[in-house]
């Protein structure tokens, strides 16, 4: 499967979106009677794509929003609306720099400690609006946040790092015991990120109830340039989906995977579910929203880091509303719209009639899908020419 890269090192093959495409069989389903739904702990959403934490795009209207369509939108508790009593006027801030600005200008704004009365204040004000309250921060924090987020009436606790591990080295603060984490919660945890067969198996044996599976592919993420580290995401979520099925068999759990990062229209979307996932995780298709806190521009959650930034801010312009986004109509010719639609539209035509017969259909190597016959869209800048 390896292929020899030098003198005694091989290295295999992995691909990403654009590689790849998916082959119709032969039956094909009225998309309006697929179902899309997918199932963490004991919630069914019928809406399979969550909102990234990130401040840019998800405060509390939008989880509100997001949460009234049928779906998940994460906030971020080590973000601007937990650090600041009016996060508007500093996202303002952010809207407004130049791109020489922009990254000195975030590093700034997070220095602020956060508040944990607004941790709670935040997670109560979307609760009041009787939709699902899902959160997250990093694993340094997990302890202390999950616990005031679930008195606050949490529903879903989010624990994401970079690249997550069950063992972590470090002396100069307490490291999270994630099983210990996993198994007191009263709540479903998701533990991310991982793009490997092992490491999802070892989340999975601690007792996580989703994964994010990812690392280094998001639109404002710049960790693949900065830390050279990264699996294409068709491969990473093959992987981490295969060990959820043999974890399911031997244990009888079933874990849920969610692609997070590198999607930004319903091809890709649709690939990601055919690979495997559960679930996607998107943000520079939300950023573009209305309701999307980040005024048309987009940052990587890393990108505040004091001493090595692993983001950077990103203008996506605003182009509609969420709903628009979500389930259209689309108002725009490059898929960034109706995504619910497109991924219907998908399983309808590859014959899979749930998320999971999505799984089974055919994938190929087709580095050209992305060119074949497109010349005049990529001469005009249009549709997939842009």
């Amino acid at each position: 499967m390896a292929e020899w890269i030098g003198i005694g090192r091989r290295a295999r093959r992995c691909y990403g979106f654009d590689e790849v495409a998916l082959v119709p069989g032969s039956l094909t389903v009225n998309p309006n009677e697929v179902d899309t739904s997918w199932v963490i702990g004991k919630y069914t959403f019928k809406v399979p794509i969550l909102a990234a934490a990130m401040d840019g795009v998800v405060d509390v209207e939008f989880a509100v929003a997001m949460g009234k369509l049928g779906g998940i939108a994460v906030l971020n508790l080590d973000g601007i609306q937990t650090r600041y009593e009016k996060p508007s006027e500093v996202l303002d801030q952010i809207a407004n720099a130049t791109p020489e600005e922009a990254t000195k200008l975030v590093q700034s704004v997070y220095l602020k400690t956060v508040k944990e009365k607004l941790i709670a204040q935040r997670i109560k004000e979307i609760k009041e609006h009787k939709v699902p309250a899902v959160v997250s921060c990093i694993p340094q924090n997990a302890q202390k946040y999950a616990a005031i987020a679930q008195r606050a009436g949490c529903d879903i606790f989010v624990v994401q790092s970079t690249v997550a591990t069950v063992k972590h080295v470090a002396s100069e603060y307490k490291v999270l015991n994630l099983e210990k984490f996993c198994k007191n919660s009263k709540i479903p945890i998701i533990v991310g990120n991982c793009v490997t067969y092992e490491i999802a198996t070892e989340l999975m044996e601690i007792g996580a109830s989703g994964l994010l599976v990812g690392v280094g592919p998001g639109a404002a993420c710049t960790t693949r340039g900065v830390l050279g580290i990264g699996v294409p995401q068709i491969t990473s979520t093959v992987d981490a989906s295969a060990a959820r099925d043999h974890f399911y068999k031997r244990r009888g759990k079933y874990v849920s995977i969610i692609t997070d990062g590198g999607m930004r229209i319903g091809g890709e979307i649709c690939k990601a579910f055919a690979a495997g996932a559960d679930a996607v995780m998107v943000g520079s298709a939300f950023a573009k929203a209305n309701e999307a806190p980040g005024r048309g521009y987009h940052w990587g959650m890393a990108t505040s880091h004091a001493n090595l930034p692993r983001g950077t801010r990103i203008q996506v312009q605003t182009t509609g509303s969420l709903k628009d986004i979500l389930f259209g109509p689309a108002k725009v010719d490059d898929g960034s719209q109706n995504l619910v639609g497109a991924l219907k539209t998908s399983m309808g035509s590859l014959g899979a009639s749930n998320v999971k017969e999505m799984h089974d259909v055919e994938i190929i190597i087709a580095p050209s899908i992305q060119t074949e016959g497109k010349v005049f869209q990529v001469g005009q800048r249009v549709g997939m020419g842009k």
